[in-house]
């Protein structure tokens, strides 16, 4: 599953990714208690009776889906969101303690003094724009085009992740992602990609729809709201000036799909490329404000938003570009300015944007902005509390057993050829996994926490991540490296590393219960386990090779069954429609469609190979119990945005994953003529 994002640089405690797990994809509750064996036909939920051959969904969380309401500061909610939830409120009770010990120290100070400035709303309230005027005087003092060019170059942040995390979400002009080079998996390449916009994608400028329309009128009132709070003279007309800038920069973004499409995504530049293909920006100039002078290649993920910019900075309003970097740094840093900032933030982004009707309590915005800015930090103290030695060795055999399943179902297929399944064993068995913490912790003995400084200490985190960054640059990639902390509830697979990382929050009830049984277990997270492996295989993982290298290793004959194959999924799942006015999008999620079908299938294999594997009811309660972690509920808001950007289909959908296995048939007896059933050469079937 890769929320989006993880703890991005941004306040966000709880993630949504795309080769990671999923935050709507939640295990079952490990109590879960299976329907009766002898009579799968129907059962009651939310007062009428459901046959789990016409909506399995429905079948196993229709009780759920009654009683369950969307907490008010939440978009969305579901099992994952319930146990992040619970878990933040621990590490925010932990983190509370520290504070008031005196005796704490180092590391554990830095972290109990940035969330403590953080909560201090009163000072916060007292300095006002203070914090903030020096960067503002920085912007209102752009001159000419040389100045622009230094100053979008000084903005450059490492915030986004368009493979582990699949976070292209950026509002500086460019987002920057260190990582071994997709051709050259023994170096660093530093990684540009399209940023800077406002609305979560381009489609929110472009597509012509009423509802679209709507918030581009809200979004320019926001721009607007936020300049008057921070006292510049006609606002209305900076924000409609700003927004037609970001228009013309989305004009030029890559949609979606070709940000999910790796070929696409494979441009090496040199300095010298930059000059010859994106003319208009002083790239010397740019880079050496970015910190990347010395630079000789590099990774380019969207060309077209590259040369877009350099356009459109090649006769460059310097006017227009000062409001919009003033405009995007009131808006990033909101919640550490006075309350009226971050309300107004808030009556967008969240009520606009997500339908969510109100914000979240300062101490999580607290919690989540202490996760952004030291998060293997908190996590270290998380571990040392929550994460006992046995649950990490049970876990690890676990993961022994479903690779060995995959393994063996690679053995098993007729239709891939021995060089390509040699390839394929290669890959399976050298896998990195990391179960719990990384091996090796990231320091922040450089990092200046003062107490009280919220907004100094904020800036200070990001500046200190961005040279952490940097840094890697000059060293050989780490496969052991973790791209996700330890209290994140979510699971990541790294194509480039050929490795996973399962944090230890995830591994706790109802995902993994130690006194669980083998079925509740297996059911939730072994499906996360099974979908992490199966990402190696998908339809982006497939074209990476043992080492992390984008190679085709692939025979002209096995690559061609794959894709007719994955074809057929694109179509199972556009078939989908949430809206009346809107599909599910087949091709956008593809790889996480492909990860769920594996990944149950290699989970259930496993299962059977465990002394609980064929009692009865075994079947029913594996499945049951996988589709109760989908339990989920949405606003229409932000369902829509999800479906648009989100690289997982919704919940419901991706619970469907089952009508192409065949166990899943026998255990509750599908007929023809029941909505969810596929006839046997229907069934989509790859690994």
């Amino acid at each position: 599953m890769k929320t989006r994002p993880t703890f991005a640089r941004t306040a966000v405690v709880l993630a949504l990714c795309s080769s990671t797990f999923s935050a709507g994809y939640a295990a079952a509750q490990a109590s879960a208690v299976a329907p009766p064996a002898e009579k799968p036909a129907a059962t009651k939920s939310a007062g009428m009776a459901v046959l789990p051959g016409d909506d399995f969904y429905a079948f196993a969380n229709g009780d759920w889906l009654a009683k369950t309401e969307i907490p008010a500061d939440r978009g969305s909610w579901s099992a994952m969101g319930a146990l992040a939830e619970d878990t933040n409120t621990r590490i925010t009770k932990m983190i509370e303690e520290l504070a008031a010990d005196k005796k704490t120290r180092g590391e554990a100070r830095k972290v109990a003094d940035f969330y403590t400035a953080y909560m201090d709303e009163a000072g916060i309230e007292k300095r006002g724009l203070a914090p903030l005027k020096p960067i503002l005087a920085n912007i209102a003092g752009i001159k000419d085009k040389a100045g622009l060019v230094r100053a979008l170059g000084s903005s450059i942040r490492a915030d986004v992740d368009p493979l582990n995390s699949t976070n292209f979400f950026t509002e500086n002009l460019f987002g920057l992602w260190v990582a071994q080079g997709l051709n050259e998996p023994s170096r660093n390449l530093p990684y540009l990609l399209q940023g800077g916009l406002g609305l979560p994608d381009r489609a929110y400028y472009l597509e012509n729809n009423a509802r679209m329309a709507e918030l581009r009128t809200k979004y320019q009132q926001h721009i607007a709201a936020m300049l008057k709070l921070a006292g510049m003279d006609k606002a209305d007309e900076r924000a409609a000036r700003v927004f037609e800038l970001e228009l013309a920069l989305a004009q030029t973004h890559a949609p979606r799909e070709d940000s999910a499409n790796i070929q696409k995504s494979n441009n090496v530049w040199t300095l010298k490329d930059f000059a010859a293909k994106a003319p208009g920006i002083d790239w010397n100039a740019f880079f050496k404000a970015a910190g990347l002078s010395g630079q000789d290649r590099f990774q380019v993920y969207h060309p077209s938003a590259i040369t877009g910019a350099a356009k459109l900075l090649a006769d460059a309003d310097v006017a227009s570009w000062r409001d919009y970097l003033a405009f995007h740094k009131l808006n990033q840093y909101a919640s550490l300015l006075p309350k009226a900032f971050a309300d107004q933030r808030f009556e967008f982004n969240g009520r606009a944007l997500s339908g969510t009707p109100q914000q979240s309590a300062r101490w999580k915005r607290a919690l989540g902005a202490t996760n952004a800015a030291m998060d293997e930090a908190v996590g270290k103290i998380y571990v040392a509390r929550y994460f006992p030695a046995e649950n990490k060795a049970r876990v690890q055999a676990m993961v022994a057993n479903i690779i060995d399943a995959f393994s063996r179902r690679i053995d098993k297929l007729e239709w891939m050829a021995p060089a390509t399944r040699a390839q394929a064993q290669a890959k399976v068995k050298s896998m990195y996994v990391g179960i719990g913490y990384p091996e090796r912790w990231k320091s922040y003995d450089g990092l200046n926490i003062v107490a009280g400084d919220a907004f100094g200490n904020a800036i200070r985190a990001e500046q200190y991540h961005y040279q952490q960054e940097l840094a890697k640059l000059a060293r050989k990639p780490e496969r052991t490296e973790w791209a996700m902390p330890p209290q994140l509830v979510n699971a990541v697979n790294l194509p480039l590393q050929n490795a996973m990382n399962f944090p230890a929050a995830i591994l706790q009830p109802p995902f993994f219960d130690p006194k669980g049984t083998d079925a509740a277990n297996y059911g939730a997270i072994g499906s996360i386990i099974g979908h992490e492996i199966s990402h190696s295989f998908d339809d982006q993982g497939a074209q990476f090779d043992v080492q992390g290298r984008l190679r085709d290793w692939w025979t002209k004959e096995d690559l061609a069954h794959f894709k007719t194959a994955s074809n057929k999924l694109v179509a199972q799942y556009s078939a989908y429609k949430p809206f009346p006015d809107l599909a599910v999008n087949g091709q956008l999620t593809l790889s996480e469609n492909l990860a769920d079908l594996a990944g149950v299938a290699a989970a259930y294999d496993a299962f059977k190979t465990t002394p609980s594997g064929n009692t009865p009811d075994a079947d029913r309660q594996f499945f049951t119990g996988f589709a109760q972690g989908w339990r989920s509920k949405a606003r229409e808001a932000s369902l829509r945005r999800a479906v648009l950007t989100d690289g997982h289909a919704p919940s419901q959908y991706r619970t469907y994953i089952v009508r192409n296995l065949d166990p899943w048939y026998k255990a509750f007896d599908v007929k023809p003529g029941q909505s969810l059933y596929l006839a046997p050469s229907e069934r989509v079937k790859i690994w």
